[in-house]
């Protein structure tokens, strides 16, 4: 099983003694389903603004290696501008780089160093929007013909059924916690309706094993003509799950929406052979993240 770990490597709104400012990179561990019995690794370090290079940054890494219980085999990012730099330093160590927008925790722990780290470190500049982060707006590319479903479905789950879910029969599977002292989304309630689209495939396990292979960010709802679901992955790549096309069908997307929002931005996808199976082929719960 691949050990996962999140990445950023940037400029902090902090100065250092010569007026430059600092660098940090922060590395932790990307969770791979609801249980919240453990804190997940982190490691932090400050970078000196000489010395800001692939090379600095592997050092950082085989530092946190060294650190770890388990070492990765893929490390997640999501700033664009740094892809060229991590995607060096992760492979001269032999790990995989992996642009993604699928990094919970790691925006958890930008958030809370925003708020009560920088502002108490000498030289604090204040946190201003960065361009690093901006996502591009690709045109939706269809599935491949193999890979489309024949039928599909919104459904919504209490986010409490979620804690059963390592006994759920599923072949490709990703998720976080959602609840407990170990939650990355603190505003849900055991009672917080997670919507979700079930894909049905008579092909479900090829077309499962193909999306486990992608950096699954988000499933959109595309309202204005043509009417589609949209599957976000990687940095700004975007797939046409379907199309939607009688208003009955587009009522249910808008509630789709609206419940997604309730749920700050949780929600899932999952695929089945067809609606009587007790399995799924794949299954992923997915964090529609404000990247910044």
């Amino acid at each position: 099983m691949r050990k996962t770990w999140e990445l950023d490597f940037y400029s902090k709104p902090i100065l250092d003694e010569n007026g430059k400012k600092r660098w940090e990179v922060l590395i932790c561990e990307s969770p791979s389903d609801t249980r919240s019995t453990e804190e997940l690794f982190r490691f932090s370090k400050y970078c000196p603004s000489t010395q800001v290079n692939s090379i600095w940054l592997g050092n950082a890494i085989q530092e946190a290696i060294a650190s770890a219980p388990k070492p990765p085999t893929q490390i997640r990012f999501f700033r664009r501008q740094m892809n060229n730099m991590i995607t060096k330093a992760c492979k001269d160590l032999g790990l995989l780089p992996k642009p993604s927008r699928r990094t919970i925790t790691l925006q958890r722990w930008l958030e809370q160093r925003m708020e009560s780290v920088y502002p108490n470190e000498p030289g604090y500049q204040g946190a201003k929007p960065t361009a690093s982060v901006r996502f591009e707006v690709a045109d939706p590319q269809p599935l491949p013909d193999a890979l489309r479903g024949e039928k599909w479905a919104f459904v919504t789950l209490e986010a409490d059924a979620f804690a059963e879910m390592q006994e759920w029969e599923i072949d490709f599977c990703e998720a976080f916690p959602i609840l407990g002292e170990q939650s990355l989304v603190p505003d849900l309630t055991p009672e917080t309706r997670i919507p979700g689209l079930i894909i049905f495939s008579a092909r479900a396990k090829a077309l499962a094993g193909w999306m486990s292979g992608l950096e699954l960010a988000a499933v959109q709802v595309k309202l204005d003509s043509p009417a589609q679901l949209i599957l976000e992955t990687g940095f700004s790549d975007r797939w046409i799950l379907a199309n939607i096309t009688d208003p009955q069908t587009k009522q249910e997307a808008e509630g789709f929406q609206t419940a997604k929002e309730q749920a700050s931005g949780v929600h899932f996808i999952a695929i089945q052979s067809d609606p009587n199976s007790e399995s799924f082929a794949g299954f992923w719960l997915l964090p529609e993240l404000n990247l910044g």
